[in-house]
């Protein structure tokens, strides 16, 4: 993965959280990370295309020809042969555990604040783009992908109500990604997923891995909190499971190891596992800028050539 460049200006998640409407951060996260784009270093798409014309506005950024841009200072896309629109599905967790806050804003804030800036740059590209929120039966919602800007200002209030409502249930997003492979049968899609992967089952990971199966392109945020990967606390305290509701009282120092050992033994069985499914995969914490971590994922879309899709 490509590094931010240290000039890019960055917004700390919490000052973007208070930040206007939910469109207006949604512009803020993209312009901040498409002025950030040119800096990294990104390949080109291997297939074979027709020819180049000059980058504008609404173009796909990732037929953006890098290689051009080395040469010629100025930004370059390939034209592609039979360019068909792509639909979007945007998956939010919006699951209890999402609404832990320590180290950043709740993870439900910033895995919807990614998200909308994601729809409003699909659009811009005049692709679909759909949303589903799960975690909480009471909130469950599926919006279908469509292409106009009038409904990135309806899926943006859906998104926004869900943000400010969710993290309640403790549904796994396993159901909302098998119903999103149903829905899309006869074409493939982008789905994007964002969310803690704190499901006991494993069956997250593996509904991840049928729609890969399936040939769809899958990206999953993996969104924790500073304090769940550091667990920085002194003295003795009382922790409180959110799904659940148990409560315990403990000195966090006699079970710190073990905490910190069994969390990196997490993160690494889910890049193992997305990996050998074929999902490309990201994780984030909530105090990282949203910009940069929308830029990741970007450069990371840049990278996944069509030629070479399973």
């Amino acid at each position: 993965m490509a590094d931010v460049a240290p000039s890019l200006k960055r917004l700390d998640p919490a000052d973007l959280a208070r930040l206007g409407s939910l469109p207006i951060k949604a512009r803020v996260i993209v312009d901040g990370a498409l002025s950030g784009m040119h800096r990294a270093s990104v390949h080109g798409s291997s297939v074979e295309f027709a020819e180049h014309k000059e980058y504008a506005a609404g173009d796909e950024l990732r037929h953006v020809d890098w290689k051009a841009y080395a040469k010629q200072d100025r930004y370059y896309v390939k034209q592609f042969e039979q360019e068909s629109q792509l639909a979007v599905y945007l998956v939010l967790d919006a699951s209890a555990s999402m609404a832990f806050s320590g180290g950043g804003i709740p993870k439900v804030q910033y895995a919807g604040l990614l998200l909308a800036a994601l729809a409003h740059l699909v659009i811009q590209q005049q692709d679909k783009v759909g949303l589903v929120a799960c975690g909480d039966r009471a909130l469950e919602t599926v919006v279908p992908p469509r292409a106009r800007t009038t409904h990135l200002h309806d899926l943006l209030g859906v998104l926004e109500a869900v943000m400010g409502r969710g993290g309640q249930g403790d549904e796994s997003p396993a159901h909302a990604l098998g119903r999103i492979g149903e829905l899309t049968r006869r074409r493939r899609a982008l789905v994007v997923l964002a969310s803690d992967l704190f499901d006991a089952d494993g069956e997250v990971l593996e509904a991840l891995a049928t729609l890969r199966a399936q040939r769809h392109d899958v990206s999953v945020v993996h969104v924790l909190d500073p304090h769940e990967r550091s667990f920085p606390y002194d003295g003795l305290t009382q922790f409180e499971a959110l799904e659940s509701g148990n409560r315990v009282l403990v000195n966090p120092a006699a079970i710190k190891r073990d905490y910190l050992a069994k969390m990196e033994a997490f993160l690494a069985g889910v890049r193992e596992r997305l990996a050998q499914a074929g999902v490309d995969y990201h994780l984030t914490a909530t105090d990282k800028p949203l910009e940069q971590a929308l830029l990741e994922l970007l450069i990371a879309r840049t990278r996944l050539q069509p030629g070479a899709r399973r």
